[in-house]
């Protein structure tokens, strides 16, 4: 029998990592597919520290949270977890059908994109063309090499082909510059769906709930019973919680937009476009010195530093992002009214309902002074009635009374009691004591 340890053929099974997860990477093009990656890899992957992965962890309970860093965008907003790069999303739980919905509109949302992006492209280049820049016309040259390939050098070529197959950042910066029709770059384009699904979520609860609450509490207010007592306990749970995560989300949403640093870590693209300025700036200072050797080196040497120092402290406009996030915040603000509203239903409910119970308490008390008070004038007839049964000799009890005096005592006695018990009620109402 061959010893399966001493074949050759023979692999160990692969060991999974404690922190290794099953992550659904969506990249810029559309294409999705799942990946096991550990927590290691992934910040390597996406220059994120150990502290903003255990935000996405679904064991921890964290409140919703938008981080920006220096080259991704840590989503935790309801049912979402997601990493955003400038190429590619990495999300957990993919297989909840409210995260599959997420992927779905997301994979969408960057086919759309990823067909408008070539009609941008190609408008913004025609506009340059006109203004006569040579260097917006490089990626026309494929058109002009499909006649004439012979009149363009391979090192052209190459350049030029690695531009066209580029769907990056820089074809954005471009358009935009020639004015071309404008795209948003791609974490952008994530970031917005993830606060969609989220702002559509919490907004589908909350009509959910709003079509619970108010007939539970009208209910309530035209009978008072233990079962719709408990309905709307269950509701006013609900809503608490409910209201929370809410204010949570529209909490981060109001943070982000009042801090300009921390919108301006968001622009990934254009940062990545940044960086790829400044590695191609050196090379072509090198070109410039060994074409141009004289005696004015010093100066273009300056002038080029100056220009990368320019580049190095570019600071995006952060006016898109602000638009994409006050539109999400107008949404969820929104959102919070409603909950607010019946919050403050609800605590009118439970006033009016108070009010109520705070009444028939008043209205026991007072029967239970009425009843004192009969009791009271009872035994004060009771009293009279007991001294008259008595063994003592009166008159009233002689053989020769007539019977009249006896009906007379008897009538007195119930008449007297009576009269003070209306003299009792008479007072007591005068002093506010009874209603």
């Amino acid at each position: 029998m061959r010893n399966p340890i001493g074949s050759t053929t023979a692999q160990p099974p692969r060991r999974k990592g404690a922190a290794t997860r099953t992550w659904l990477v969506i990249s810029d093009s559309g294409n999705s597919h799942f990946e096991e990656v550990g927590k290691h890899s992934i910040m390597r992957r996406t220059g994120l520290p150990a502290r903003d992965l255990r935000i996405l962890d679904p064991v921890l309970l964290y409140p919703s949270t938008i981080l920006g860093r220096e080259r991704a965008i840590v989503v935790n907003m309801e049912h979402i977890k997601a990493i955003i790069t400038a190429t590619e999303v990495l999300v957990l739980n993919s297989k909840d059908p409210l995260v599959a919905l997420f992927v779905r509109d997301l994979e969408h949302r960057v086919s759309n994109m990823n067909h408008e992006r070539p009609l941008g492209t190609e408008g913004s280049h025609t506009d340059l063309e006109g203004m006569g820049n040579a260097t917006a016309m490089s990626p026309m040259v494929p058109a002009f090499n499909e006649t004439s390939e012979e009149n363009h050098s391979p090192m052209k070529s190459v350049n030029t082909s690695n531009e066209m197959n580029d769907t990056s950042p820089r074809d954005r910066l471009d358009a935009t510059k020639a004015g071309g029709p404008h795209v948003l770059p791609f974490e952008f384009k994530a970031l917005e769906v993830c606060l969609e699904s989220s702002c559509r979520r919490l907004e589908t609860e909350t009509s959910t709930l709003e079509q619970e609450a108010y007939p539970a509490l009208d209910e309530l207010t035209s009978k008072i019973s233990t079962l719709n007592l408990q309905r709307v306990r269950h509701i006013k749970s609900r809503l608490v919680a409910l209201f929370g995560r809410v204010q949570k989300v529209r909490d981060e949403l109001e943070n982000l937009l009042d801090d300009d640093m921390d919108m301006a870590e968001m622009y990934l693209t254009d940062k990545l476009v940044n960086q790829q300025a400044e590695d191609i700036a050196p090379s072509e200072e090198v070109d410039n010195d060994a074409s141009d050797l004289d005696d004015e080196s010093d100066g273009d040497y300056k002038s080029n530093k100056s220009n990368s120092a320019n580049t190095t402290g570019f600071k995006p406009n952060i006016e898109e992002l602000e638009m994409l996030l006050e539109a999400y915040f107008a949404q969820i603000e929104g959102t919070l009214n409603k909950l607010s509203t019946m919050r403050e239903y609800v605590d009118d409910t439970e006033d009016y309902i108070n009010i109520m119970l705070d009444d028939k308490q008043n209205q026991l008390l007072q029967m239970g002074v009425l009843l004192s008070t009969a009791n009271l004038l009872i035994n004060a007839g009771i009293a009279v009635v007991g001294l008259f049964g008595m063994n003592i000799r009166i008159d009233i009890f002689a053989d020769n009374t007539p019977k009249e005096k006896f009906w007379e005592t008897t009538f007195g006695t119930i008449a007297g009691v009576v009269l003070l018990y209306i003299i009792s009620i008479y007072f007591g109402k005068k002093g506010g004591l009874l209603g």
